[in-house]
């Protein structure tokens, strides 16, 4: 006891002989570098009846247009119950495909095999190959916007690279064609080319900077509204640049949430196209920098939403930590992550409002047609075919929401299903989903 009493009145005294304004320093540095404790508060999930719905629905519309794109690669211009068997988990389906080819008559036509009168065959019908014309139209119109998405994609990489085995199932929520590889890449040899990685992967590499693409979402958007003030302060390098937040209810009357937020908002905001390699990866800066890069990713995709296992494949590339999935849970101000289809969805809130994409793009709007011709065969299963004029199905005006939500129920409500920051941060070492 003598010792340790002893050896503790020395570490006193070094102390006091230190450089008090050196000691200082070092405490003000410490502060910044290390994360705030109020980061450690455990948030429960807060489920939103919206954002759930949305992503219900469009699981089963991203299976259908994946299917469709399968039998259209097909030599013989159809796919048998057989050759589809093993496909339920790729699609993210919770029932077998078979029943979910049938629930569709609108889009896909059964009809048995030539050779084997027992095994069911599905053909694209005369309505889904019109709706896929439409579809390869607006894939020609906007190719420099997917150019653009994609060469941004390949920006955020600390080596300018992506392998195809993980490029390949954000296809859907990039807004790219199906053979994006083949039809898309090989025409724009200035902007991508193919290479094989470490790992012996093919890989798709940028082949030259593009300076033009580096004004991230954050920084457009924050330009084009009306506080163009504070945009040109934040140029200056005067404030910060701050990311719309939209809390749950009972979050923003939090004092110690919005405490946190206020504080966070504040810190600098690092660009997702610039080097963070230098950055502290414990820090508060590098916590703010992972926070812009997972908004700009998700404000490429089309739907302003993704997977989260999607994200997972890119994680070393866009230099993310281990367990970024609690940044998700962190920020339900920012992003909100949904476990509906037996996965885990994160969408971007401001992407949103009253149950819509807030700036839709064509192709969105195309696959709400395409949902509403699935609906209709659903309802209608026996003669769906013949309820969709073809004159409809050319129209370009928007569907209506099918949540019928109105701004009074679009609110996050909390329910018994709690996930906290702790239970979300297993999910990230957890096995492989979908």
């Amino acid at each position: 006891m003598a010792v340790k009493i002893r050896h503790f009145l020395f570490s006193i005294l070094k102390f006091q002989k230190t450089d008090t304004s050196e000691t200082r320093n070092l405490c003000s540095l410490h502060q910044h570098q290390q994360c705030r404790g109020i980061t450690k508060v455990r948030l429960k999930w807060v489920k939103n009846r919206s954002l759930d719905h949305i992503i219900d629905t469009e699981t089963d519309l991203k299976a259908a247009c994946l299917l469709k794109d399968a039998i259209k690669r097909s030599p013989t211009g159809f796919l048998t119950e057989k050759s589809v068997a093993d496909w339920q988990k790729h699609l993210g389906l919770t029932v077998p495909v078979l029943r979910f080819l049938r629930r569709y008559p609108t889009l896909f036509h059964e009809f048995p095999h030539a050779r084997y009168a027992s095994l069911p065959c599905f053909k694209l019908t005369d309505t889904a190959l019109l709706l896929d014309s439409q579809e390869q139209s607006i894939h020609q119109s906007c190719e420099s916007d997917t150019v653009e998405r994609l060469c941004r994609v390949l920006m955020m990489m600390k080596t300018r690279t992506v392998s195809l085995q993980s490029l390949y199932p954000l296809k859907w929520d990039l807004g790219l064609p199906d053979t994006f590889e083949k039809i898309l890449v090989p025409k724009y040899p200035d902007h991508f080319k193919f290479v094989k990685a470490i790992n012996g992967l093919a890989s798709l590499r940028l082949a030259e900077w593009r300076e033009e693409f580096t004004e991230s979402a954050l920084e457009r958007s924050n330009e084009r509204s009306r506080l163009s003030d504070e945009y040109r302060q934040f140029k200056r390098g005067q404030t910060a640049l701050a990311f719309p937040m939209t809390f749950p209810r009972g979050y923003g009357a939090q004092k110690k949430v919005k405490a946190w937020m206020e504080e966070f908002q504040k810190l600098p905001y690092i660009s997702p196209y610039e080097d963070s390699r230098k950055i502290d990866p414990n820090s508060d800066l590098m916590e703010k920098r992972v926070v812009g890069v997972l908004h700009e990713m998700l404000s490429l995709t089309i739907h302003k939403k993704t997977k989260r296992n999607y994200l997972r494949s890119l994680r070393e590339e866009l230099n993310l930590p281990h367990k970024f999935t609690r940044i998700f849970t962190r920020y339900p101000g920012i992003f909100y992550l949904s476990l509906k289809c037996k996965t885990t969805t994160v969408a971007l809130k401001e992407g949103y409002r009253r149950g819509k994409l807030v700036d839709p793009h064509p192709l969105a709007r195309l696959r709400e047609k395409f949902y509403q011709v699935m609906r209709t065969g659903l309802l209608y299963r026996s003669k769906g075919v013949n309820l969709i004029p073809r004159q409809e199905i050319l129209l370009d005006n928007n569907m209506e929401d099918e949540t019928g939500l109105e701004d009074s129920e679009v609110e996050e409500i909390e329910t018994d299903e709690e996930c906290c920051e702790d239970e979300i941060s297993e999910m990230d070492e957890g096995s492989d989903e979908q």
